[in-house]
């Protein structure tokens, strides 16, 4: 007992609040990696694990051009190249070669960490602010906030026409129903190809803003990136959906991602504001995931329970007993 009024007496308060602006800064650019995961997890369902490779690939061309004196928008749109690139590899793989998604998605990550060794030529390459002219920066956290929302803002603007247009609406279908669509005279391959091409790209931009806002560019800042982006698309949707419920429509699902990814770093800054270890902060991760992945699978069967409909049945053996009486 007194170590538990100890420990709580050791946690002050306020440091969790000194450290909220930076979470939901970071949580802003890992909700616009989200976004990436989003297209190929909800919108193609598919399952694309080089994420983790192409966030890195997205830091490291960024961190190489800016010591190599280009602009901070020149490394931003080569970043973005980059990461529709190795899309495409995975697409490529998947498509001509018949790799299921999944190994398709692990052949390209593994490749791309040597790939991101020889763009840097080590495993780590400082970008700091100080010596650089970069979009976005810790060592202005509210500002940093400002530009992300504000990046968000334009790029979920950018999703909602694209996938509005004919080749967007051909993705959303070839993911929906792959048959019926190959039916329809859509080129499903091609389709796969050009939303993992997309998604990348949009994942390579969240790491090289990544790795301006933390000032460096490391090998290994995209470990467990699918896991982070999968806990914004699903937090977000179980938390949309709680709220808006039907009317939860596309764009709607595309905003609760980015506050998917705030709440997501919010909930990893009270493990760390609780003084857990910081060697399961990946143990944490993938708790966190577990429960929100667990959710709508039971509300789902807790809507369907048998005790539920047995329950529905004695209310409406009732109603009709008494209009029966009356």
């Amino acid at each position: 007992m007194e170590f538990l009024v100890e420990y709580f007496g050791s946690l002050n308060p306020a440091n969790f609040v000194a450290a909220l602006p930076g979470n939901i800064a970071q949580g802003i650019i890992w909700g616009l990696m989200g976004l990436g995961v989003f297209i190929t997890y909800k919108l193609l369902n598919f399952a694309d694990l080089s994420v983790d490779g192409s966030f890195a690939t997205g830091g490291a061309v960024t961190a190489i051009l800016l010591i190599n004196g280009c602009s901070v928008w020149v490394a931003l749109i080569v970043a973005i190249l980059a990461g529709i690139a190795a899309g495409l590899i995975t697409g490529l793989l998947h498509t001509l070669l018949g790799i299921p998604d999944i190994l398709a998605g692990i052949l390209t990550q593994i490749a791309l960490y040597s790939i991101n060794l020889n763009i840097m030529g080590k495993s780590n390459l400082p970008v700091s602010y100080r010596n650089y002219a970069l979009v976005i920066s810790a060592s202005d956290i509210n500002l940093s906030i400002i530009i992300g929302l504000a990046i968000a803002a334009i790029v979920i603007a950018a999703m909602y026409w694209y996938f509005g247009t004919e080749q967007g609406s051909t993705i959303r279908s070839t993911g929906s129903n792959p048959a019926m669509s190959k039916a329809q005279g859509i080129n499903i391959n091609v389709a796969k190809v050009i939303a993992l091409a997309v998604s990348n790209g949009l994942v390579a931009f969240a790491g090289s803003l990544f790795a301006q806002y933390q000032g460096f560019a490391d090998i290994n800042m995209g470990r467990g990136a699918i896991v982070i982006g999968l806990a914004a698309v699903i937090i977000g949707e179980v938390l949309g959906e709680a709220i808006f419920r039907k009317r939860m429509n596309f764009v709607v699902k595309m905003l609760f991602v980015i506050v998917g990814g705030i709440l997501y770093y919010i909930a990893m800054g009270i493990v760390l504001w609780l003084k857990m270890p910081t060697d399961d902060t990946k143990l944490f991760t993938a708790i966190i995931v577990a429960i929100f992945l667990a959710v709508p699978y039971l509300q789902k069967k807790s809507k369907t329970s048998f005790k539920k409909v047995a329950k529905m049945n004695l209310k409406a053996n009732k109603a009709n007993g008494g209009s029966d009486n009356a």
